[in-house]
């Protein structure tokens, strides 16, 4: 075994030139051959940060004030060329879409080898072996622009595993892949550690990530380490509503405390059989982006007043083009779609928007304004809300996804989770009747994901809220009705209580019963419903 430690933190601090406050401060640590360290903590708390300065694109990318020193097996990064720490350090990005380059799946596997001058055939060996290894070799000739979310996070493993560094950097890994591709990315990091592979995983799927069992977790807080150890100590030291633990730990630590506030979700829909209205209609609807290839085959469903919607199903399954139907983006190529009773091939994106506001999976697709609140005010101003009522939509929306000291931060200068939550709060301040959301939660800590669903959910303006997730926990709190879409046919359409309980059927689908979703079932006959495990605590 090698007795220079891979890599070596001493008192680094950083603070980013446009913003006010240093983001990380005097971290230290050692991170040792073959072992993974779990790196945890509330968005925007540093983590990212801390990646930036292990895989040097700080100082050398994000400019700013930096102190301490970073040693990579013995040397210090400061003296070493990036191209030299990109050999050494692999990263994967919490964005897929901020990594992705080659317009097919094969160069942008090939593209780092490229760099370094390897020769063809070895690229192509290196890059066939990757994504055989992660189990996509069927991607190899896709246009990258047309896979999900999911499958770009693979190809984008793929193109640094290919590269065969000694340390792999993960910032939120899980964050778009469905459960099942979880498990398997998971398996995929402990092999490699298990082979020497020093792994630092930033990741707020904690309890996903203990499955595995890393070496060490390290909680971070306000840009500094609160907690390095153990797995057996995080539980004692980490509050259970910052760190999403398994269901069963919840329960014991929240029955000490209070139970939950009851919320009333969606307020404006009146309990006396209005809910039945009809918002949104799909009759019969099919589409494919290449001419014979379908993605959607025979949609038929409706969106009524009242429904809180969970729409879940493997990566590729056609989720997202489904939706894109709902607001407008893509046309039926036969069938049709109705918002408010109006042909949606009759309507523009503009007038649908005032029915259906969509917050996209990647908030890089979204954020283009130089600070959050112009970025806020963008939608409300357009759909020509008086001025006054622009200002308070907005400040309500800041409170909402708790970012209201942002408001004249840069939104791309942001962490990844806070990007988020500024693209979620954009489409709350337009004020929309239905509400989707793609992959809400995605780079969201556990407290922050309760506290903003936990609002919009009983904001007066939504009448119906619809997302699509690949956190079976979200559904189990939040849905009244689950969709499970597969192959772009719609599979199962019901209460979360009946949908979620065929386990072979999710199996099916790369979906994976959680420890809540057990404990629920088990309560089921008591409860009548499904719970948060802070209220099953008190039952």
């Amino acid at each position: 075994m090698n007795s220079i430690d891979p890599l070596v933190v001493e008192n680094l601090s950083f603070r980013y030139r446009d913003r006010r406050g240093a983001a990380i401060q005097d971290i230290s640590f050692t991170a040792n051959q073959g072992e993974i360290l779990l790196i945890a903590g509330a968005s925007g708390c540093g983590k990212t940060t801390l990646i930036r300065c292990v895989n040097g694109l700080i100082p050398r990318s994000y400019k700013g004030e930096i102190n301490g020193r970073i040693l990579i097996m013995g040397e210090e990064t400061a003296r070493l060329k990036l191209s030299e720490i990109s050999q050494r350090v692999g990263t994967v990005l919490q964005d897929p879409e901020r990594q992705i380059l080659g317009t097919r799946v094969l160069n942008e596997v090939a593209f780092g080898l490229e760099n370094l001058n390897v020769r063809r055939e070895e690229i192509i060996e290196r890059a066939d072996e990757a994504l055989r290894f992660l189990k996509i070799p069927h991607l190899r000739d896709r246009e990258t622009f047309q896979l999900s979310g999911g499958e770009k996070q693979k190809v984008a493993l793929a193109g640094v595993l290919a590269m065969r560094p000694s340390i792999l950097l993960l910032d939120e890994p899980l964050a778009s892949l469905d459960p099942a591709s979880a498990q398997d990315t998971l398996d995929t990091v402990r092999y490699l550690a298990d082979q020497g592979m020093t792994v630092l995983m930033v990741e707020h799927r904690v309890e996903d990530v203990l499955r595995i069992r890393p070496e060490r977790v390290m909680f971070m807080s306000e840009g500094q380490i609160r907690y390095l150890g153990s797995l057996e100590g995080l539980s004692k030291e980490v509050n259970y509503r910052e760190v999403k633990l398994p269901a069963e730990q919840i329960v014991e630590r929240a029955r000490h405390d209070p139970p939950p506030v009851e919320i009333k979700i969606l307020p404006s829909v009146s309990r006396n059989g209005s809910e039945e209205d009809t918002l949104v209609r799909f009759e019969n609807v099919d589409f494919g982006y290449e001419s014979g290839v379908d993605v959607l085959h025979g949609i038929n469903l409706e969106i009524k007043r009242g429904d809180v919607i969970a729409v879940l199903g493997p990566n590729g399954a056609g989720k997202t083009t489904f939706v894109k139907h709902a607001i407008g983006l893509l046309k039926p190529k036969s069938g049709r779609v109705l918002v408010s009773g109006q042909d949606t091939r009759h309507a523009s994106v503009a007038q649908i928007a005032r029915t259906l506001g969509y917050v996209f999976q990647s908030p890089s697709h979204m954020l283009f304004a130089s600070t959050v609140r112009e970025e806020l005010a963008f939608g409300p101003t357009n759909m020509k809300h008086p001025k006054h009522t622009v200002e308070q939509e907005v400040k309500e929306a800041l409170r909402i996804v708790n970012l209201s000291d942002k408001e004249q931060d840069p939104p791309l200068a942001l962490s990844f989770g806070q990007q988020k939550r500024v693209s979620i709060a954009a489409i709350l301040a337009m004020q929309s009747r239905i509400l989707v959301m793609d992959e809400p939660t995605a780079g969201q800590d556990y407290q922050n994901y309760m506290n903003f669903m936990d609002s919009i959910l009983q904001m007066p303006t939504f009448e119906a809220i619809l997302f699509i997730t690949h956190d079976v926990d979200l559904a189990v709190i939040y849905a009244n009705r689950v969709l499970m879409i597969s192959d772009g046919r719609l599979i199962a359409d019901g209460k979360p209580q009946d949908v979620l309980r065929d386990f072979d059927r999710l199996k099916a689908n790369r979906l994976v019963p959680t420890s809540l979703l057990d404990l629920n079932l088990k309560r089921l006959s008591t409860t009548g419903r499904f719970m948060r495990a802070e209220a099953l605590a008190h039952i």
